[in-house]
């Protein structure tokens, strides 16, 4: 008889500032990619090209920032087997609404990495990912109608 297998525990937020900003933007990548799951069950299929952008991004992004992390010598944050999406997603308006929301998020989260990033290549990737952000974004706000798609300063409420 084989005894049974440990369950696998999570790994932990770093309490160094720089690492747990690194940390919680992967986290937000996988909510992220988990959510565009339901945009694309849910957007009109004239704008699937989106959809199938937007994931391949956070996808790359997603597995290069576990690369960042995995040369400091940190364990990843494992992705959920499910997530409470901040919005009710029925329609292809609140599907768009839910992918503007998720990259206004995602541009939160890489803008901490920025603010706490020491690594100048960390800092470097993190400026990248929130601008990729904030251009989705737009691209998501120009699909919704909106006659402004750009915010002064992407991933902050100023």
């Amino acid at each position: 008889m084989t005894s049974p297998q440990p369950a696998t525990t999570a790994p932990a937020r770093p309490d160094d500032a720089a690492a747990g900003a690194l940390f919680d933007a992967v986290a937000t990548e996988h909510a992220t990619i988990y959510g565009y799951g339901v945009v694309s069950a849910h957007s009109d299929p004239e704008i699937n090209y989106l959809v199938s952008a937007a994931m391949r991004e956070h996808r790359a992004r997603r597995e290069a920032a576990i690369a960042l992390l995995d040369e400091q010598g940190i364990a990843a944050p494992l992705p959920a087997a499910g997530y409470s999406l901040p919005i009710d997603v029925q329609t292809p308006a609140e599907a768009t609404n839910l992918a503007i929301t998720m990259e206004q998020d995602t541009a939160t989260a890489w803008r901490a990495v920025v603010e706490q990033a020491t690594d100048p290549a960390v800092r470097t990737f993190g400026v990248t990912a929130l601008t990729e952000c904030a251009v989705l974004a737009a691209r998501w706000r120009r699909v919704r109608g909106d006659t402004s798609v750009t915010v002064a300063f992407p991933g902050g409420a100023e």
